[in-house]
């Protein structure tokens, strides 16, 4: 892996760990801290060796929010030395590009599931990054705020796109609008995250879900699953998730990592699944990097 100078990013045993790391921050969210985030997710999705990804921050918090050192032109597009920091991020839409978004969309896009382990304040881009996901465990000690109403914007990071589908639009709405702070519990009752742990149970509990689905299954399975799943949320009708399942089953079912499914499991021991997520992709599109409009 990759120096960063703003994240930490650790293999173990199929899992890599990224770890937001500003902890005199309450790693605040930078346009370096985004740039390195999406070169760890390139890393991860390049290595077959790893399975799964965590996310998590170090120190007492998971993500404060946005950076807002420069005062109250820390959201002005317009403030030179900001377009210049972000400027390699492009525009969509004739927009400057949100950075957050940058990061969400990367992480939407991983071929890898994805754990987002919440040890402390996760506050606006800290909320919303974690919201493309595919399980968010909280620590007790968990604190989540979509504020930005209370600072005079929107939100961000495709937030609007990813919120509802997630906790539904009333839950999210009632967020948005009031963008008040709550607890890891009602995250939970929400559906933000799905489960609360005990602040010193919340790695080995993420480590522990992540080591359950990298030795018991298979890569190639995972990844498309996570893309059926995702994609079929804008689907207009369960005939589009029917045609790209029965394309699923009919390219794997006769391949070796369904063989190996089977024969492991009636031999009684674990699977040794051989298949390569690199040739199975064509099946199951991905979203796209960049639409046509995003320079």
């Amino acid at each position: 892996m990759s120096e960063y100078s703003e994240i930490r990013v650790d293999v173990d045993s199929g899992v890599a760990t990224i770890t937001l790391h500003r902890p005199d921050r309450l790693n605040a969210f930078t346009a370096t801290m985004a740039r390195e985030l999406v070169a760890a997710f390139d890393a991860t999705d390049a290595d077959d060796a790893i399975r799964v990804v965590i996310l998590t921050g170090a120190g007492r918090g998971f993500c404060a929010g946005a950076d807002l050192g420069r005062g109250e032109r820390s959201f002005d597009a317009d403030d030179e030395s900001r377009a210049a920091e972000r400027g390699d991020f492009g525009t969509v839409g004739g927009a400057p590009r949100d950075g957050g978004g940058v990061v969400s969309l990367r992480m939407a896009s991983s071929l890898k599931p994805v754990i987002v382990a919440v040890n402390g304040p996760a506050v606006g881009i800290g909320a919303t990054m974690t919201l493309p996901a595919d399980i968010r465990i909280a620590a007790a000690s968990a604190r989540f705020g979509f504020v930005f109403a209370r600072r005079g914007l929107v939100p961000e990071a495709a937030s609007s796109w990813f919120l509802p589908r997630v906790v539904g639009i009333s839950q999210a709405m009632e967020w948005v609008a009031t963008g008040r702070v709550f607890d890891a519990e009602e995250a939970r009752s929400g559906g933000l995250v799905s489960r609360v742990v005990p602040d010193d149970e919340l790695i080995g509990t993420a480590r522990g879900l992540a080591e359950e689905i990298a030795r018991n299954t298979s890569a190639v399975s995972v990844t498309l699953s996570r893309r059926l799943l995702w994609s079929m949320l804008g689907a207009s009708s369960p005939w589009e998730a029917h045609r790209l399942d029965s394309a699923a089953i009919r390219d794997l079912g006769r391949g070796a990592d369904a063989r190996e499914g089977v024969t492991s499991f009636l031999e009684k021991r674990p699977p040794r699944f051989p298949g390569r997520v690199d040739e199975h992709l064509g099946i199951v599109p991905g979203w796209p990097e960049r639409p046509e409009e995003m320079t």
